[in-house]
């Protein structure tokens, strides 16, 4: 991938200078104190989000100054991103988190009491992004306030400019799913390569989100993808239809659902299967000791409440405990003799893009995130080239290593 083309990006990567923050500006904008502003670039709670626009034309590249909330502070979500540009500033607000409904009936009836009916939606596995125009320019961020290159270039292909240019106050809210997709490569869904599915629209600054209905209209009228809507009803039958739908989504490996306040004044729930549960920890458990201690403890205890609420038989029980274990032990084990051959386990994901040169800029955004990586040459397909990409979880390659030549636990 040496090509000119390629030096020339990897020069303006080299080229980028921090960009200091206008710390009056901000104040005045967040209605905070200058001191207090200053206190949280010391504490690095805001941070300064590296991003190199891309364009083959130099003078045509797009420099824009962020920084992005690493903690919560004064109502404002951790993830949320300050754009200063010109002397003027806009906030991406972070998505508010969602918090997991254990045993549906109770947790609807106790989480939505106030109101008559709620909406499902599918919540897809992927990975969230939130979706802006800043300065004419789309661009991606991540969960936690970063913009990821690669998603950015794929909201360019995949989203048309007309939605930002008739609504640039607007922030798109949505899931990137698909088996190029270099987090959580999924081919359960009937995606080619990388596609968007928009779960939530919002406003800039405030964060206000569309009402549910109401943002199903606008994403249909520009054309935009959305995650499943599976039906509104009643807090008494809403129970029953969540679990047909789960079992239903179960059975094809899917996730779950998200449960909304169709009026969204609610915060939303979220429940998921049985077999995403386990689909996470045999995943996660290949690389025990990065992160299979995070993923575990959650997981078994949705696995003790589903089974609960479910009433199931002891035949059904059994199923499901040897379907968990199967989940721990089986990709644990398979690592173990791997390393013990000599072979250094990796998780390896793909990615497919247009230009080559965002491969370069994704490299080096993965280089900051201290991610050991070995990028493949690009194979081309059809008018895209596709670019496998090893990830080297170095805590369970050298943990594994190591205890195969004698060291203790």
């Amino acid at each position: 991938m040496k090509t000119a083309h390629t030096f020339q990006i990897m020069n303006a990567i080299s080229d980028t200078v921090d960009i200091k923050l206008d710390i009056e500006g901000a104040a005045d904008y967040l209605n905070m104190s200058q001191s207090k502003i200053k206190r949280l670039l010391d504490r690095k709670i805001l941070l300064q989000v590296w991003y190199e626009g891309w364009s083959r034309d130099r003078s045509q590249q797009f420099f824009q100054r962020f920084f992005r909330f690493d903690k919560s502070v004064s109502k404002i979500e951790q993830g949320s991103v300050l754009c200063q540009r010109n002397g003027s500033f806009e906030l991406i607000r972070g998505f508010p988190k969602i918090q997991r409904a254990m045993l549906l009936g109770p947790a609807l009836e106790n989480h939505f009491s106030k109101i008559k009916t709620v909406a499902v939606e599918e919540k897809m596995n992927g990975y969230n992004v939130r979706v802006a125009d800043i300065g004419g320019r789309i661009a991606a961020f991540t969960r936690g306030g970063l913009i990821c290159p690669y998603s950015t270039d794929r909201a360019q292909n995949l989203l048309k400019r007309d939605f930002f240019d008739q609504h640039p106050d607007l922030v798109l809210c949505g899931e990137m799913v698909g088996p190029d997709n270099p987090y959580v490569p999924k081919d359960i869904y009937d995606v080619e390569s990388l596609d968007f599915f928009v779960f939530d629209i919002r406003h800039k600054n405030n964060g206000k989100p569309y009402l549910l209905h109401e943002r199903r209209k606008l994403a249909n009228e520009y054309g935009l993808n959305q995650v499943t809507f599976f039906g509104e009803f009643s807090l008494d039958d809403a129970p029953d239809e969540i679990t047909r739908i789960i079992r239903k989504l179960g059975k094809v490996q899917h996730e779950g659902v998200v449960i909304k306040d169709p009026q969204m004044k609610i915060a939303p729930i979220k429940y998921t299967c049985s077999q995403s549960n386990c689909a996470d920890l045999q995943h996660a458990f290949k690389f025990y000791n990065d992160v299979g201690r995070d993923y575990f403890f959650s997981r078994v205890v949705r696995e003790g409440f589903q089974s609960v609420e479910w009433n199931e038989s002891e035949a059904e029980l059994q199923k499901r405990c040897l379907q968990l274990g199967e989940s721990i032990l089986r990709p644990m084990i398979e690592s173990i003799k791997q390393v013990k051959d000599g072979t250094r386990i990796a998780d390896n994901v793909q990615i497919r893009v247009r230009d080559l040169g965002i491969v370069s800029i994704y490299q080096e955004y993965l280089r900051r995130l201290s991610v050991d990586t070995i990028f493949s040459e690009p194979e081309s397909i059809g008018d895209e080239y596709l670019v496998k990409i090893k990830k080297i979880n170095q805590s369970t390659n050298d943990k594994t290593e190591s205890m195969c030549k004698g060291e203790l636990w």
